[in-house]
């Protein structure tokens, strides 16, 4: 019954296509153009040029599964819509992976000369991320049952897979013996990524709680999360390949590293505040 009434919301989410285009057009057309002008500002500060070129890259990926998700039913807010987003935005990776990368290297080469070797880094991204996948979905419809039988902690495995991607690139980021790094630029880019969510979800939440905007507070709650949440587990592989044999390839690295864990802190910190809002809201 209960995997009913979950096809069911998602079967009603599915339909809510206001909201579906107000979260994809936000992560994949608005944040990134708002992150290119703002970095355009940045450019004449002292602040690393790879560092800005990394919080570029963090702009133009898609939204992850698992935190936007998380903090969305934590606040009671319209998981089913969560679930869609961050699915469209994530597991489609034909939009996702592809849609993510065009942005990187049209807002990476704007304004330079430089060629970019678009078939490489496609077809690297299709044998990395596409491949696996499709592999792993029909060997799904072979072992269903068996999995149903079971249960595999699929959960904790996937729980302890991002933690070590996340362990290993912090590892590859600072064992490198030239990477750059003054603690200058390390502290700014840290402030300017609280600062950038902070902006975003309030922005997200004035856009979806105008007087003409027909979302409710739980669509709200969905639309602040998913359209600010930016996937770690599909951001590293893309970066090692869009990047593969720069040299500063750890810098860019590490606004990603930095912005996956600020969203779930700061997503966690303010779910008693939206929780408490949707709630009176709702009465």
């Amino acid at each position: 019954s209960s995997l009913l009434f979950l096809l069911q919301e998602l079967t009603s989410a599915l339909m809510h296509v206001k909201l579906h285009l107000f979260v994809q057009i936000f992560t994949l057309v608005f944040f990134p153009t708002a992150i290119w002008l703002f970095l355009q500002l940045l450019s004449i500060t002292p602040i690393n040029e790879w560092l800005l070129k990394g919080l570029q890259t963090v702009g133009c990926m898609p939204p992850p599964v698992s935190s936007a998700v998380i903090l969305t039913k934590a606040v009671g807010g319209n998981e089913a819509a969560a679930i869609f987003n961050s699915a469209f935005g994530s597991f489609l990776v034909s939009n996702a992976v592809f849609m993510a990368s065009v942005l990187i290297v049209l807002f990476l080469t704007l304004g330079s000369s430089s060629s970019v070797p678009f078939t490489s880094i496609f077809s690297q991204l299709f044998m990395t991320v596409v491949v696996p996948l499709i592999i792993g979905q029909i060997v799904r419809r072979y072992i269903k049952d068996w999995l149903e039988r079971k249960k595999p902690p699929f959960g904790t495995i996937s729980s302890c897979v991002l933690l070590m991607i996340i362990y290993t690139t912090f590892c590859d980021t600072f064992a490198n013996p030239n990477i750059d790094l003054d603690k200058f630029s390390l502290i700014i880019i840290v402030f300017i990524i609280f600062s950038v969510q902070m902006s975003f979800m309030f922005l997200t939440f004035l856009f979806s709680t105008r007087n003409n905007s027909s979302f409710t507070p739980a669509d709200t709650v969905a639309i602040i999360f998913c359209s600010t949440h930016k996937s770690l587990t599909l951001g590293i592989p893309m970066l090692k390949i869009v990047f593969a044999g720069y040299e500063h390839l750890s810098l860019i690295s590490v606004p990603l590293l930095i912005y996956h864990p600020a969203q779930i802190l700061l997503g966690s910190l303010l779910v008693p505040t939206i929780k408490s809002w949707m709630v009176s809201r709702q009465k």
